[in-house]
């Protein structure tokens, strides 16, 4: 017992000693200066302002679709005799091309049946006439004063006329019943949907197909009003206004957009109308784009601008000149930009933007082209606090 208490002692001696000499070295050592502590420079992101010339485009979306469709009615009754090959949906047809007959038999024995009324109405005239020009001779050989309408058979004249242009009328009537047997395209279209075919009888009246107009394609797109700065639109245009293809006035060009096929494909028309009046819920107006010749291909391989397909839009606006585009990363709050100038220091600007683009902002006023325009995120900001700035193209 006694042997581990002189061990612990002697550890415990060790110890002391160790520490003493320590101290006894700390202290014989050179005393540390105290330095003043540097104050930190942030190192921020910088571009250099240009001027530039940008369009003010504005980017909506719609669904194509045709500018006159047509639900086809057969004016006559009859049984469905023959159809043309364009007659199955999204058969294509020109302008005048017989889609449909109906048995015209019936319709050119009544035809021949008007023209026998009208030969006897003819043949009955003549005759009334011929008795009217012996009654009023023997008037004039026999007769004394004025003479009776009766006596010179003009009320018999009268009726004879009205009869034969009754009969002319009926033959007209038929003639036309007998030209409705054969429905022709009134446009050059497609057909949506058919509704009869060949060996169907069909009244007057049945529709028997669905069809649109394929000269050109229109999409209707919404605007908010907000956006309407930016674009000439031809929101009133007057009777004697220019008028582009079709019949109506001109506006901007937009160029739409549209994945087919998992490839992404463009067409280019252009704004013809807005409609009558602002969604009074959305706030919202509705141009019209209309794109020529939908259906012929622009390149080898490129699809049809077809009815139904969802496109984005992008509306070529007006022009701003000599405005400067910030980086979205440059704009702190609404309209607050942070600027280097010539001495490395940060100048807090208020700046008038114009609208935001895919590209940035665009600044109309504020920043000056050749100023340093800082992209960091310096916080706290404070005006006229040096920076360190390093340029990024």
């Amino acid at each position: 017992m006694i042997r581990a208490v002189l061990k612990g002692l002697l550890a415990a001696a060790i110890l002391v000693l160790s520490v003493l000499g320590s101290m006894a070295v700390v202290a014989r050592g050179p005393k540390p200066v105290p330095r003043p502590e540097g104050r930190r420079i942030p190192v921020v992101r910088v571009t250099t302002a240009r001027a530039e010339d940008v369009r003010l485009d504005v980017t909506a979306f719609g669904v194509v679709r045709p500018r006159t469709e047509t639900t086809l009615v057969a004016q006559v009754a009859g049984r469905v005799e023959a159809v043309s090959p364009s007659w199955k949906s999204g058969g294509f047809f020109r302008k005048g091309e017989v889609l449909l007959r109906i048995d015209a038999r019936d319709y050119e024995l009544r035809r021949t049946q008007a023209e026998a009324l009208v030969a006897r109405a003819k043949a009955g005239l003549d005759r009334v006439e011929a008795e009217a020009g012996v009654a009023r001779r023997e008037w004039q050989e026999f007769g004394k004063g004025e003479a009776n309408p009766l006596a010179l058979r003009k009320p018999q004249l009268e009726e004879a006329e009205a009869q034969l242009a009754s009969a002319r009328a009926a033959l007209k009537a038929a003639e036309l019943d007998l030209l409705r047997t054969s429905i022709r395209a009134p446009y050059d279209g497609r057909v949506r949907e058919k509704l009869c075919d060949v060996g169907q009888f069909v009244a007057a009246g049945t529709p028997v197909a669905r069809i649109y107009a394929t000269d050109y394609a229109e999409v209707r797109l919404a605007v908010p009003d907000h956006h309407l700065a930016f674009l000439d639109l031809p929101l009133v245009s007057a009777p004697d206004a220019g008028e582009g293809p079709g019949g109506a006035a001109a506006g901007p060009v937009v160029e739409l957009f549209a994945t087919f096929a998992g490839a992404e494909h463009r067409w280019v028309g252009r704004i013809v109308r807005t409609e009558a009046e602002i969604d009074p819920r959305s706030r919202v107006v509705h141009a019209v784009a209309r794109v020529e010749k939908p259906y012929t291909p622009r390149k080898p391989g490129s699809p049809p601008l077809m009815v139904g397909m969802y496109v984005r839009a992008v509306i070529h606006g007006k022009p701003a000149d000599s405005v400067i585009l910030a980086p979205p990363e440059a704009v702190r709050g609404r309209n607050t930009v942070l600027v280097v100038d010539g001495e490395d220091r940060l100048r807090v600007r208020k700046v008038e933007i114009l609208r935001r683009t895919p590209r940035g902002f665009v600044v109309s006023r504020g920043i000056r082209p050749g100023e340093r325009i800082c992209l960091t995120d310096v916080r706290p900001a404070v005006e006229g606090m040096r920076v360190k700035p390093e340029e990024t193209p």
